[in-house]
């Protein structure tokens, strides 16, 4: 059976890093691109239905480019399995991303909330991102990550995973790349906020933030990305708390004072 796979990003159906992913995952079977019509940074899981969501078919010539979503990440594999894959997917694939997507970062990014979305119904799942860099090298990272992906389906167990994939710019200069299996960073950033005055005399804020430090320990994502290693982080959605969950069943809830 040919493997279909459901491609997305978020910043974009035109952004580079989503026609690098395009071309080589064609070498391992049917494409089909649904992507956000515009960039969609930093809109983690969010989903429509308060509007119409809003879907144009996109073609160069004749040959159909895929579907432009008026909408984000989640909504592209939400209407990409309903309405325009002609069966459920063996792959739902989120990226390149322009831009790393490691440490609590994941929590904020509309590329790891595609693939956690693809996770939800049952697909093995990746998202996939690449350093910042003003001229990235969309390509040879597709080629890494297509060369990973082959390894992890090899590797992995029948059921289905979700992965969170992330490519350091140093690893693209290296001749053999070298892949870390780690756990996400949970260090908080040097987050802050640079207050400005428009000319009209308002103020408006730009969120700035510095590295986030490694604190030592275990190794992260984090930190092995400063490193210059290509990281695989494997990812969950089950937000339950389960060693305090065992605790709490066995509170006794008084009532006698609820009227």
């Amino acid at each position: 059976m040919i493997v279909l796979i459901l491609l997305t990003n978020d910043d974009g159906i035109y952004a580079p890093g989503l026609a690098a992913m395009e071309r080589e995952l064609e070498k391992l079977g049917d494409v089909y691109v649904v992507s956000p019509a515009t960039e969609q940074s930093g809109v983690g899981h969010s989903i429509t239905y308060l509007s119409p969501l809003v879907v144009k078919e996109l073609f160069e010539g004749r040959q159909r480019r895929g579907w432009a979503v008026e909408g984000s990440p989640a909504d592209c594999v939400k209407i990409g399995i309903f309405e325009f894959c002609p069966r459920l997917p063996d792959l739902v694939i989120s990226g390149i991303n322009g831009g790393l997507n490691a440490g609590i970062n994941v929590l904020y990014s509309g590329t790891v909330a595609a693939a956690i979305e693809g996770a939800f119904f049952g697909i093995t799942s990746v998202a996939i991102s690449l350093e910042f860099d003003e001229h990235a090298r969309f390509d040879r990272a597709a080629a890494l990550a297509r060369n990973v992906l082959e390894q992890i389906l090899r590797k992995k167990s029948a059921a289905p995973q979700l992965y969170n994939l992330n490519v350091p710019t140093a690893a693209l200069e290296t001749p053999k790349c070298q892949v870390r299996v780690v756990p996400m960073g949970l260090t908080r950033s040097g987050e802050q906020y640079e207050k400005r005055i428009d000319p009209r005399g308002r103020s408006y804020f730009w969120a700035v933030s510095d590295p986030v430090e490694h604190l030592g320990g275990h190794e992260t994502d984090v930190s092995a990305l400063r490193k210059g290693y290509v990281t695989l982080t494997p990812l969950d959605f089950d937000l339950t708390k389960r060693t305090l969950l065992a605790e709490m069943e066995q509170w006794q809830f008084d009532h006698s004072n609820a009227h």
